[in-house]
């Protein structure tokens, strides 16, 4: 399957949230959808869902318009909809239900999750009266009932510990190399880098990049390079590479310097200069950006 986002705009009264937005989601490939809070990602999702109307452009899966009410989603929303006073099994079949499946069906797939999350201790208690994080599992198993072919979650890992977290995310990879599509929202960017294969960014309405996550780091790394030594004082060594290379530009970078060679050919000259000075080296090769890095580079603010 592929789901294409092609132009969509929306605004609330005169405020224009999206701005003619455009990216794409295939099946088998979980695809991060990243942005600071207010860019836009809940209204898209939205426009998506049918929750919200978009003013103008589409979504097409397929190729054909897409219909999520004839499709089998599975969503699970940034704020949080169950029932805190109902027993988590009853609720659980109540959300199959509503999803289309039979009384049976739906008991069936309760079951399954409340069993996969390792939640069958607590499937006839209060939602209310589990901890946050199994509370969030519950939330998070009623996104998959009913066996969905479309994924679409909003910040799932809140409240989850590392165990948990990994159970989750082995969920995840089944389910995409089972085909299906992913749609996955998150701040936390490990989480994502684990996860996805392609991301998209959107700031202020607009998308700023999307694509394969390893390609948009090779990209975003280009053209610089990483440096580090043992017990290296950062500007002594900043300022001896500026005097030596004043074309690169050197910027400090956790334990050592990334240098930028703004295209020139420099690695040669860079690693023979650094031969002469006789010290031992850590680290020096190619600069690969983190997913944060990338994400503080686009929309961080800026003086």
């Amino acid at each position: 399957m592929k789901l294409e986002v092609q132009n969509i705009k929306k605004s609330f009264g005169e405020r224009e949230i999206l701005h003619g937005i455009s990216f794409a989601v295939e099946s088998g490939r979980a695809m991060g959808f990243l942005g600071r809070n207010g860019a836009g990602k809940s209204t898209t999702i939205r426009c998506l869902m049918d929750v919200f109307r978009q003013d103008s452009g589409q979504f097409l899966l397929d190729d054909k318009v897409f219909e999520p009410r004839k499709m089998r989603i599975g969503y699970l929303p940034e704020e949080r909809g169950m029932y805190q006073k109902n027993a988590v099994i009853s609720q659980l079949v109540y959300f199959a239900m509503l999803k289309g499946a039979s009384k049976e069906e739906a008991t069936k797939s309760a079951d399954y999750w409340v069993d996969r999350f390792s939640l069958n201790d607590y499937r006839n208690k209060k939602l209310e009266t589990l901890s946050k994080g199994n509370q969030q599992k519950i939330q998070i198993a009623q996104a998959f009932l009913n066996e969905p072919d479309i994924l679409i979650l909003d910040e799932p890992f809140s409240g989850l510990d590392p165990v948990n977290s990994q159970v989750f995310k082995d969920i995840i990879a089944e389910f995409v190399k089972q085909g299906k599509l992913v749609i996955f929202s998150s701040h936390q960017m490990s989480y994502v880098e684990e996860v996805c294969d392609d991301v998209t960014l959107i700031h202020d309405g607009n998308i700023v990049l999307s694509g394969d996550l390893d390609q948009i780091k090779q990209e975003e790394g280009r053209g610089k390079l990483y440096l580090s030594m043992p017990d290296m004082d950062q500007n002594e060594l900043s300022n001896q590479i500026k005097k030596a290379f004043p074309a690169l530009a050197v910027i400090p970078w956790e334990d050592g310097l990334v240098l930028d060679t703004k295209g020139e050919d420099l690695q040669g000259g860079l690693l023979n200069w650094l031969a002469d000075m006789n010290r031992p080296i850590q680290q020096f090769g190619a600069f690969e950006p983190s997913l944060t890095d990338i994400f503080i580079e686009k929309v961080g603010e800026k003086e």
